[in-house]
């Protein structure tokens, strides 16, 4: 089973990397970008397990290895088709 995480940032949190996309696509002519933000994707491939055990496995190796609890929130889910 391949899962798909999507790591970024809690929205409390400023992402200045985000707000140099917006101002690179502004001045590009892209006036109708409101926001970016950045973020990191995982692709992981889980042998073996069921989806009861991939969910409970994803979220704790996504708090505990791939995102930062304290600034990050992340997302995830199983791709079809693997």
């Amino acid at each position: 089973m391949r899962v798909r995480i999507l790591v970024s940032f809690k929205d409390s949190v400023l992402d200045p990397q985000g707000q140099t996309v917006k101002n690179a696509l502004h001045t590009l002519g892209y006036a109708s970008v409101a926001d970016v933000r950045q973020g990191k994707v995982f692709e992981i491939d889980l042998a073996g397990v069921t989806k009861a055990e991939a969910e409970r496995l994803v979220p704790e190796i996504s708090r505990r290895v791939l995102a930062n609890p304290i600034i990050e929130k992340f997302e995830w889910q199983v791709l079809k088709g693997r």
